[in-house]
């Protein structure tokens, strides 16, 4: 696979990444198996897949254990980011906490669930609004320091908040949703991480599942499946927004692709420092996301899904 960069400071990964979240958190439970998501990660890294993302609210922790467990003896074949500063209690995320005591303290946890000595990329899950940035980001900085952390990089942020962060230190990167059905970052974030050598890192690249064609008005989803509750996943949203992804199939088609790989390939488009990282527990749907990479869309195919409709309903 085609490797990009991250940041300024020579952090090199695959084009396309792989998020862990959905493999212990967030959607439907009775499709988790932890043996499958293991040989999932593994199978990435041997496809180059090599930005592994995941983050100490999954599960919570759970995530990270699991991430742990499939990295033993190729821990050094990847690039290994987790996140920190949302506390989640029975399931539900409830509070951000950007204290450095408690950065310090979850950033030992999550050393210790993930079996390794160091993490790569660090990040800020989301600001908290009672701590003032510039004491997460310094807090943050001050374990780079310590070698415990390679990098650090924020998750959601405005450019303001962005603007503030490297003026104590270095940002490595920025993780925010993006996809052909969520483009607003585009409009200033995406545009500062160009001007500031930042990476850029979609998160539901495939707006989670919906733009892979599998989701139709008749989807029921799982009371444990965040979908459920989801603005864009009533049966309502997701028949007016079908006609976003018919025109990406259409698309697919005349590149004997799926839709998947053309809503990806769309990223992988908006600039060199983009690293999207779709999530999946099946290896099918992994080697089908890491294909992508090989895609490329002509100027008047990403002229023709720039003129796509905007989603129906609120992201969240």
């Amino acid at each position: 696979m085609q490797t990009r960069r991250i940041g300024s400071g020579g952090i090199e990964v695959g084009a396309i990444g792989l998020g862990c979240m959905g493999m212990s958190w967030a959607y439907d439970a009775a499709e988790r198996d932890d043996a499958r998501s293991i040989d999932t990660i593994r199978a990435a890294i041997d496809l180059g897949v090599t930005l592994i993302d995941t983050s100490d609210v999954y599960g919570p922790f759970t995530n990270e254990m699991l991430v742990g467990r499939a990295l033993e003896g190729r821990r050094d074949e990847v690039v290994l980011a987790t996140k920190v500063g949302l506390v989640a209690q029975d399931g539900a995320v409830m509070a951000r906490n950007g204290t450095p005591e408690h950065l310090r303290t979850s950033c030992d946890h999550s050393l210790r669930r993930l079996r390794t000595d160091r993490i790569d990329l660090y990040q800020l899950h989301r600001v908290d609004p009672g701590v003032p940035i510039e004491e997460s980001w310094g807090a943050l900085a001050e374990l780079v320091g310590a070698g415990k952390v390679r990098a650090i990089g924020l998750s959601e942020v405005s450019v303001e908040e962005a603007t503030r962060a490297q003026s104590v230190f270095p940002v490595t990167s920025i993780q925010s949703e993006l996809s052909l059905w969520t483009r607003h970052w585009r409009d200033d974030v995406l545009p500062w991480c160009i001007e500031h050598a930042v990476g850029f890192l979609p998160f539901a690249p495939l707006g989670r599942g919906f733009l892979t064609g599998r989701i139709d008005p008749t989807r029921s989803f799982s009371d444990d499946d965040f979908r459920a509750q989801n603005p864009r996943f009533t049966p309502d949203a997701v028949r007016a927004n079908q006609r976003i992804v018919e025109h990406v199939a259409q698309l697919a088609r005349a590149h004997d692709a799926t839709p998947a790989q053309v809503a990806l390939a769309w990223l992988l488009a908006q600039g060199d420092q983009v690293v999207p990282i779709p999530g999946t527990k099946r290896i099918s749907y992994l080697q089908e996301n890491a294909a992508a990479a090989d895609l490329v869309l002509t100027a008047a195919e990403l002229a023709d899904l720039e003129a796509l409709p905007v989603a129906v309903g609120e992201r969240y």
